[in-house]
């Protein structure tokens, strides 16, 4: 099990919130993600994570991600 983690500037409130981690949740090996509004960070726990596919379905939610660590 990994964990990366990433923060993303462009959320503001729930429905942010909500649409990153729709699309996250959907990238293969992705078994849980946990989003802190107020710190910005998206904390992504999985097996086999590609860093690729993450930020990806982050900009898919319409957000910049900045890969932390």
């Amino acid at each position: 099990m990994a964990t990366v983690t990433y923060r993303v500037p462009g959320m503001t409130c729930e429905h942010c919130v909500h649409a990153v981690k729709t699309e996250v949740g959907r990238v293969s090996g992705v078994e849980r993600v946990e989003i802190d509004l107020e710190t910005k960070l998206v904390e992504i726990v999985g097996s086999d994570l590609n860093g690729s596919a993450l930020i990806a379905a982050i900009d898919e939610a319409g957000y910049d991600a900045e890969p932390i660590g």
